[in-house]
């Protein structure tokens, strides 16, 4: 159980040239006597076309974020490939479906299946569930709270994160903007017909790039996510639909019920050597001044 699921520019130009022929099919008209040539009178100066601000990137992912914590119930869909890295740095791609569901402060649901693994995830305000379906067991942690308590102890105490899981709680931005150093604006791009403002982020471990779509609800539309310092830099890319902000749950929707023959076990703990030790301080040499 100690197995973390992970939560995870292409540039189209075309030009189009209309040349005008003036005469093509048509007859010429005769020719007449030569005139004069008027004056042409002086062409008045056109006004140069007014540039639109580039949008700040930080600003366009805190209105995202700041519409999501608005919402006290919500659902979507993610359409999930994540990429597996094997022998001589060869990359392969696997799929997955998840659909996630919230309930503020305290509920969050998401049943995910795929390609290499099929889990279920549901926190009901006292404790956090994780299911494996393939294997038939689970494992249970006891954290009371809100969402994002809830999700702080499963990394903390399990190493355990489920990076959609985030997007139910209420710091999203502030773990999505930690330590980024370059923020960029790419442009105006669609995701599956749907107009979006395209960002880009990077940091030192990771680069990650968030369509939101432009409109009056500034949700994610598509996500990708590449590990700059595994080899190969494999990514994590998600499509996400079905937003629906009314969803009706029934009373035990957040509630995990064991199946038929599942087995109970224990989530590992965070091993001691798994946090890295604080450094401790040289001593001084002979001569160095305090």
């Amino acid at each position: 159980m100690g197995k973390k699921i992970s939560w995870g520019l292409c540039l189209l130009a075309v030009c189009i040239l209309a040349v005008p022929f003036a005469g093509f099919g048509q007859e010429k008209a005769p020719a007449q006597s030569p005139k004069a040539a008027a004056p042409a009178a002086p062409a008045a100066p056109s006004a140069p076309a007014a540039q639109e601000p580039i949008p700040d990137p930080k600003a366009v992912l805190s209105k995202s974020c700041e519409f999501l914590k608005s919402q006290s119930q919500f659902s979507f869909k993610a359409e999930i490939a994540n990429d597996r890295v094997y022998r001589d740095g060869k990359k392969l791609q696997f799929g997955q479906e998840v659909t996630a569901s919230f309930k503020r402060p305290d509920r969050l649901r998401l049943d995910g299946s795929g390609d290499l693994e099929a889990k279920l995830l549901m926190f009901d305000g006292k404790s956090l569930t994780l299911y494996d379906k393939f294997k038939n067991h689970y494992g249970v942690i006891e954290a009371a709270g809100d969402i994002d308590a809830a999700l702080e102890k499963a990394f903390k105490d399990h190493g355990l994160k489920v990076g959609l899981a985030e997007l139910g709680g209420v710091r999203l931005c502030d773990r999505a903007g930690k330590n980024v150093d370059h923020a960029l604006y790419v442009g105006l791009h669609q995701v599956r017909g749907v107009p979006c403002h395209h960002l880009a982020f990077d940091r030192k471990d990771i680069h990650y790039q968030v369509w939101i779509e432009a409109g009056d609800k500034p949700v994610m539309r598509k996500m990708v996510i590449t590990q700059k310092k595994l080899p190969s830099s494999p990514q994590w890319t998600a499509y996400f639909s079905d937003w629906n902000f009314s969803p009706v749950y029934a009373d035990n929707f957040f509630t995990f019920s064991p199946p038929p023959g599942a087995q109970k076990i224990k989530f590992l703990p965070v091993k001691s050597s798994d946090t890295p030790a604080p450094k401790k301080a040289k001593p001084k040499k002979k001569g160095d001044k305090s």
